[in-house]
């Protein structure tokens, strides 16, 4: 909230204890709920928490504070930070896996390494939290307790939404397309049931050479077993 003070309800607390202001104006201010900052005042939260004077930190002028103590209906402004805060960027990592789930880890990997072997290494990190080694050792069963695993939805277990489960199969399924079959393919039906077209009939002069052919097949035949009985003799 860049528009919120510095420790907020440090802040509410010093509002509450040296200023009039309502305390809908001080919950507009610290970005509180109005409940929360009659609590405060009534002493039943914030209870230990010193307060944080706006003016001294620069938050928050007198003047402005005064203008809202005289008109319930106004909403102070916080004041221009003189010195600019670089906002700190969160570095990516491996997603932080509470100790009790932590054992259900592996279950999980085997269970991505089964039912969706698209998947990279990095995604499966990123989904449960865990390292490239133990991935490698569930998947050549070198994991020293991969007698015991059994596969479980990562889901089920906690360890990642289906929301997370599904951009990270979604991705994988773009970057790897699932390869068409290329083997053979059944013929259309309009094929195998079509009617056999008739043979056209053998014309005379063709089956009268064909005939001839025959005939001349035999004698040669004929004379060629002859020859070798001769030979014999």
């Amino acid at each position: 909230m860049s528009n919120a003070p510095l420790m907020p309800k440090a802040t509410a607390v010093w509002l509450v204890d040296n200023t009039a202001l309502s305390f809908d104006q001080i919950a507009e201010f610290c970005k509180l709920h109005p409940l929360e900052v009659k609590a405060v005042a009534d002493g039943d939260a914030a209870q230990g928490i010193k307060g944080l004077d706006p003016i001294q930190t620069g938050q928050l002028t007198r003047d402005e504070i005064e203008k809202g103590e005289k008109d319930r209906s106004y909403r102070l402004k916080l004041a221009d930070r003189k010195v600019r805060v670089p906002e700190q960027k969160t570095k990516r990592g491996p997603r932080y896996t509470p100790v009790s789930r932590r054992e259900d880890r592996p279950n999980a990997i085997l269970w991505l390494l089964r039912n969706h072997p698209e998947l990279k290494d990095s995604q499966i990190m990123r989904l449960v939290g865990t390292t490239k080694s133990t991935i490698q050792g569930i998947r050549d069963r070198s994991h020293w307790n991969s007698a015991n695993l059994s596969p479980l939805d990562p889901v089920t277990l906690g360890l990642c939404s289906q929301i997370d489960l599904d951009l990270e199969v979604a991705r994988a399924a773009k970057e790897k397309p699932v390869p068409m079959d290329s083997g053979a393919t059944l013929l259309p039906a309009s094929v195998t049931t079509a009617p056999a077209e008739p043979e056209e009939p053998e014309s005379p002069a063709a089956g009268k050479a064909r005939e001839d052919m025959d005939v001349s097949a035999v004698f040669a035949k004929l004379k060629q077993i002859g020859g070798k009985g001769e030979g014999r003799n």
